[in-house]
């Protein structure tokens, strides 16, 4: 149960740095997107597609809490423990990566975001793969 809050809390932290980046703030954007070989952004996030990724990210929150009974609403535990397993799979495949520019498998090393990508975000999303795919298996 306790997996569950942490990951609910991971959650809700990336969700309101999303929510932040919606509402004009900065911190943090200089490092939030690949970059290529020649510093250019491999693209650009709109404010709804930031805000969609937030969405995203709390309903990730909720599943986890729902699942655990953290919070409870009317559904079936099957629909909950599918959605413990689409999230571990969606975090498992980010820390793989694009075998070019985001995740373990990245082979552009040298931007900001590559090197913070190695040191957080990957071993971050991998986390949350396992923690997830533990939540389901147990």
């Amino acid at each position: 149960m306790v997996l569950s809050l942490l990951n609910a809390l991971v959650f809700a932290f990336l969700g309101l740095l999303h929510i932040y980046w919606v509402l004009g703030g900065t911190w943090g954007m200089i490092a939030a997107v690949p970059t290529d070989e020649k510093g250019k952004e491999l693209f650009k996030p709109s404010k709804l597609g930031t805000l969609i990724v937030a969405l995203g990210l709390f309903l990730f929150g909720c599943i986890n809490l729902l699942y655990t009974e953290w919070i409870t609403l009317d559904l079936k535990l099957i629909y909950l423990k599918y959605g413990i397993l689409i999230i571990a799979l969606i975090f498992g495949l980010r820390s793989i990566g694009d075998f070019r520019y985001v995740g373990f498998s990245k082979r552009y090393k040298s931007s900001l975001f590559a090197q913070l990508d190695s040191k957080y975000f990957s071993p971050l999303c991998l986390l949350l793969a396992l923690s997830h795919l533990a939540l389901y298996l147990f």
